[in-house]
């Protein structure tokens, strides 16, 4: 196996790179002009700005650092895969072979980053790399799975003492990793979703089961291995996949269950107009396992998949009303989904169930039951008294987020009653900018006179909120009801 690069923990600082095996020797390269030394401080400094400023200007994307390695290596080892994604975007070569006889890519599958390993794996790897690189990358992504990141980081260092772990968040991606740190290097605990990926990508298909393996081992809600297994395998197609997927369905394994819901998930997800008939057979399949399902927490999966993928299934007001006082809470959130089908006509034993939910004991179901209570789930796009009234008493919940919802749901209707306009003006004093904002656009949608004083008691917003949708509704409400000029 190749020793490539992994991250080491010194003064020099994120930068500085551990090559076991390397002959560089820490060859310095003189920096040739202003462009290329703005390059290497922008790649220091994780600015993808100025790192993708000055590939447009022409810096050349494999300029070496003081370590006499690519740039792209310094990315690397400092697990920076945003200025990693610039670089190869601009040019850099991820297949470079380096003193060492290892490359920039191969050394991001060293760090045991799924996401770094994303970044630079480029454009159609499987044609692009000679199959002896291809299986030197699976060979090496294994090792680590096999082994495991603490005996690997404890082989490579020779360190005798305790390993530190930390659970980190990955963006873009939202995903969570271990990051193992001893003996002076760092990993992280990604390298079974990196050969998952690879494989993907070279045209190796595993069996189920066997990615299975992977994801649960990292059964943590959003584990970037778990999510690696199941991503990948919704991306397959066939009788015999779905024959070996559907088995788990009656696996004992309350894990192995959950984890066919996050396939079923992806799968239903990237389902395209040409796959109707999957779409047909996977609601079906959905909506019988929800009927039998034991576990609560395999259950609140099924249903969400259910609910995102499935609209307007035929079970789906049976499935709802069926959980509407499940033990667990999750359940219950999603019944209530499961209840509210846009611009239908709710039967008196749904509108029962749902005003029955929205005193939950716990916030989550309440946060649901003021989201389905849009009047959009309604025919006529009208709250009637009963539910005008439920989403009346959320608008005081004690939970920020159940306010918000209940605010969002009733600024959506054109209720223009007393009570309706009391509790929008009563918004504008709270603590909550978004909250503000919700009731100051209710009231110019309203034609409410009040509309330019709301605004007002909104405040002064972000950037990022420059285009909210909410704050057109002022100019709007301004054209509609400016002096007559005739």
């Amino acid at each position: 196996m190749v020793q490539a690069a992994v991250h080491q923990h010194c003064p020099a600082g994120p930068g500085t790179l551990l090559s076991l095996n390397t002959s560089s020797g820490g060859f310095l390269i003189g920096l040739s002009s202003d462009l290329t030394d703005r390059l290497v401080s922008a790649v220091l400094a994780r600015d993808t700005v100025t790192v993708r400023g000055c590939l447009e200007q022409g810096a050349d994307p494999d300029t070496l650092g003081s370590d006499g390695l690519p740039l792209l290596c310094t990315a690397v080892a400092g697990f920076d895969d945003l200025t990693a994604e610039v670089l190869v975007d601009g040019g850099a070569n991820q297949d470079l072979v380096l003193q060492d006889g290892s490359t920039p890519l191969l050394r991001a599958v060293d760090t045991g980053s799924p996401t770094l390993v994303t970044m630079i794996l480029g454009e159609a790897p499987r044609l692009r790399l000679p199959a002896a690189h291809r299986q030197r990358l699976l060979d090496l992504a294994r090792h680590w799975y096999e082994v495991g990141v603490v005996e690997e980081l404890r082989r490579r260092t020779g360190a005798a003492g305790p390993a530190v772990t930390r659970r980190i968040d990955v963006l873009p991606t939202a995903d969570t990793i271990d990051e193992v740190s001893l003996g002076g290097l760092t990993a992280r605990a990604g390298h079974g979703a990196i050969l998952t990926q690879l494989e993907w990508h070279f045209g190796v298909m595993p069996p189920v089961t066997e990615l299975m393996a992977r994801a649960v081992a990292h059964a943590e809600d959003e584990d970037s291995n778990w999510f690696a297994a199941a991503y990948f395998l919704g991306q397959r197609r066939g009788p015999r996949i779905w024959s070996e997927l559907t088995a788990l369905r009656r696996d004992p394994d309350p894990v192995h269950r959950r984890f066919l819901a996050s396939v079923l998930w992806h799968r239903c997800f990237h389902t395209t107009v040409d796959r109707a008939s999957d779409t047909a057979e996977d609601a079906d399949f959905l909506a019988s396992w929800a009927q039998d399902e034991p576990d609560g927490q395999v259950l609140a999966a099924v249903l969400d998949v259910y609910n995102h993928h499935c609209a307007e299934h035929s079970d789906e007001m049976a499935i709802g009303l069926r959980y509407a006082d499940h033990p667990n809470p999750r359940v219950r959130s999603e019944a209530a989904f499961c209840m509210s089908r846009e611009r239908t006509a709710r039967s008196e034993a749904v509108t029962s169930a749902l005003l029955g939910m929205a005193v939950d004991s716990e916030p989550a179901v309440r946060a649901s039951v003021a989201q389905v209570l849009n009047p959009r789930f309604a025919p006529d796009n009208e709250l009637v008294p009963g539910i005008r009234d439920a989403l009346l008493v959320l608008l005081r919940d004690d939970d920020l987020g159940v306010r918000r919802h209940a605010a969002e749901s009733l600024s959506a209707s054109d209720d223009r009653t007393p009570p309706t306009l009391h509790a929008l003006v009563a918004l504008l004093d709270e603590d909550d900018k978004d909250l503000r904002l919700e009731a100051a656009f209710a009231l110019a949608c309203r034609d409410d006179p009040r509309a330019e004083w709301a605004y007002e008691r909104v405040g002064p917003l972000n950037e990022f909120s420059e285009h909210d949708h909410r704050l057109f509704a002022l100019r709007r409400y301004r054209t509609r009801n400016q002096p007559d000029r005739g």
